[in-house]
């Protein structure tokens, strides 16, 4: 697998001369790949249908002069302010019923059919001019950042309708598929059916599903329609950059258009703003960011690349955008880069060049000061790109464990959450975190998976509707696998189902009742440990394998196949999931806390996330350290 560094460029920021001694120093400091373009629209067109190339001509000659390698992004996430006039109802709307308004980015409606129609032509513009001369292009920019896949405009009423006829058919169907009986919520025609914000009280839930399924679907079509128009046009690879813990839409379907899924990576942002930790822990890791939550999300967007996946943003120093924003620790813009590289990561791009002295992200550091001086992780980046240089190939390769995650499920439990701190994001989070303490390797896997073969063990927590072809392929699955809590207990119309929950191959088991915790109010297990936010209270006749204290079962057993009636806390994740590897003979390694391990198809990766050395194995590894070494064969 081949690995290279790049970094994010603005050309139209910076006076022309000094372009070509950008270049000369990006690839002095060992970078291949420079992105440019997606926040350009006003500088392509600075008036409807009249284009300028010629600034964007000779930057991408300048770069390529220098022997890098250009993404070009289309700017649709930045429309100018021109658009407006043509199309003055293109804004969305947020749930207050509010027109979000012009002035910083991504202040568009992906219902509005006016404003798809400008961004196929300058997509389609870029793309027949550019085709042959960028080596990969990315879509728009952050699709769902500052909250912007939900809109409550008309333009999303008209096609939410029209998404409903064609789903339902009919009224009547959709009465009988969304429960309308109650509360007289019943309909006579689709044009009677409004978004559900502004209710006295709560929306319908299955009318709150359908808005979520009909506006994930409307940022897929949004992408599919750039990305088959580049399509016609290059050869490159389409990629679009992700974000961290961001659930508003289906990123599964997004990837399935797209040749490689990017995301962008700010550690010490996410600790600070996006993250449910005690102060301790914060105060631990605060220059170096959580220890699981890059790794995360760079094994959910490997899976969803399809195996090709990149950091199209990694943040070199502080951010402009979080609540507090600390000095990275030294040492950790490398750290960062590596673990990617450990997870498949084909490049790791830095955003960005040169820090900006102006507009709204002027606090953010880049690779350079605002003055050109070098900023601590240019040496940082240089260093990497000298390591890569003498790295031995190496690939990421089948992990042995499987965790399942699914967008729908977040949307689920956040129309009905039950508990006011159930999260899905956190609970699966919760489990990924205790496999990593526990030295081991994951794939992240869509719900949909219809093989399970190639893993040892499979995890499926809190997933509200589990499909059919996962339920066949577990009811054949020789491995181990733990399902729950609250998995399979929806059906795709937002009801719980009958038979009751969990419903799964072969073990006869029922959740006759459901509380959720305060967290006060904990639940001990008789093996240790306690369950939190969540407890479930199963019947049945399947075999228990541990009980709570209240003597209600808290794990049962068909075979190999287990259900887990309950959210544990930390102590019991690691024992539960500690002993089902053991039983699936893998080899497990209770990591020192701040450390974590990865590996490849022919390393084993390192990472020190402490701000102080860790000793393992008879190594000392420094503060912020990488460390490496063949697998034994």
């Amino acid at each position: 697998m081949n690995r290279a560094l790049g970094v994010c460029y603005y050309p139209e920021h910076w006076p022309e001369e000094w372009w070509e001694t950008d270049a000369a120093r990006m690839r002095e400091a060992g970078l291949t790949w420079v992105r440019i373009g997606e926040f350009a629209w006003s500088r392509m067109e600075p008036e409807p249908g009249r284009f300028d190339w010629d600034w964007l001509d000779r930057a991408i000659a300048t770069l390529r002069g220098a022997g890098l390698k250009v993404v070009l992004g289309t700017p649709t996430a930045t429309p100018p302010r021109w658009m407006l006039e043509r199309h003055p109802d293109m804004l969305a709307v947020d749930a207050e019923g509010r027109p979000r308004g012009f002035g910083s980015r991504r202040h568009y409606d992906f219902s509005h059919a006016g404003y798809r129609a400008e961004c196929a032509r300058i997509v389609e513009a870029l793309a027949r001019r550019y085709g042959r001369e960028v080596q990969a292009w990315q879509t728009d920019n952050e699709y769902a950042c500052h909250d912007t896949v939900l809109s409550y405009s008309p333009a999303a009423l008209a096609a939410f309708r029209e998404w409903l006829a064609r789903r339902y058919q009919s009224p009547q169907a959709l009465n009988r598929a969304w429960g309308n009986v109650f509360w007289s919520m019943e309909y006579a025609s689709f044009d009677e059916i409004g978004l559900p914000n502004l209710t006295v009280t709560e929306a319908n839930p299955a009318h709150r599903m359908a808005f979520r399924r009909f506006a994930s679907e409307q940022v897929a079509s949004f992408n599919r329609l750039q990305a088959e128009i580049i399509r016609r046009h290059s050869d490159a690879p389409v990629a679009h950059n992700f974000m961290g813990r961001i659930t508003d839409f289906d990123h599964w379907a997004v990837g399935a258009d797209l040749e490689i899924a990017a995301w962008d990576s700010y550690p010490l942002g996410f600790l600070s703003d996006r993250l449910e930790f005690p102060p301790e822990h914060r105060r631990r890791f605060v220059r170096q960011g959580d220890p699981d939550f890059q790794a995360f999300h760079h094994d959910l967007y490997r899976a969803v690349g399809r195996g090709r996946w990149w950091i199209m943003e990694q943040q070199p120093g502080p951010v402009n955008w979080a609540p507090w924003n600390p000095d990275p620790l030294p040492g950790m813009a490398r750290l960062w880069a590596w673990e990617a590289f450990a997870h498949g990561a084909e490049a790791v791009c830095f955003f960005r060049w040169r820090q900006a002295p102006f507009a709204q992200e002027q606090m953010h550091a880049g690779l350079l000061r605002p003055d050109s001086e070098p900023a601590p992780a240019l040496a940082e980046a240089a260093q990497v790109a000298r390591e890569i240089a003498d790295m031995p190939e190496t690939g990421t390769g089948r992990s042995p464990v499987a965790l399942v995650f699914d967008y729908e499920s977040a949307w689920a439990w956040s129309i009905q959450p039950q508990g006011r701190d159930f999260d899905y994001f956190r609970l699966v989070f919760a489990w990924y975190r205790s496999l990593r303490r526990l030295g081991l390797s994951i794939d992240i896997i869509p719900p949909d998976t219809a093989d399970l073969s190639a893993w040892r063990v499979v995890l499926a927590p809190g997933v509200a509707t589990l499909p059919p072809a996962f339920l066949s392929a577990l009811g054949r699955h020789e491995g181990h696998a733990l399902v729950g809590p609250r998995a399979n207990s929806k059906t795709a119309e937002f009801a719980i189902p009958v038979p009751l929950p969990p419903n799964l191959p072969g073990l006869e088991a029922t959740v006759a009742r459901v509380e959720s915790l305060p967290p006060d109010i904990p639940v001990p297990l008789e093996a240790g440990g306690q369950v939190l936010h969540w407890r479930e209270k199963v019947e049945g006749s399947a075999e228990v394998v541990e009980r709570f204290d209240d003597g209600w079962p808290a794990i049962l057993r068909h075979g190999r196949l287990r259900y887990l009636a309950g959210w544990p806390d930390d102590e019991a994740l690691d024992r539960i999931l500690g002993t089902l590897a053991d039983e699936a003979g893998l080899a497990v390694e209770r990591m020192p806390e701040g450390l974590r391990q990865r590996d490849g198809t022919t390393h084993r990766f390192w990472f020190n996330y402490n701000a102080v050395p860790v000793e393992w194995r008879g190594i000392t590894i420094p503060p912020a350290g990488v460390h490496w070494a063949p697998l034994d064969p």
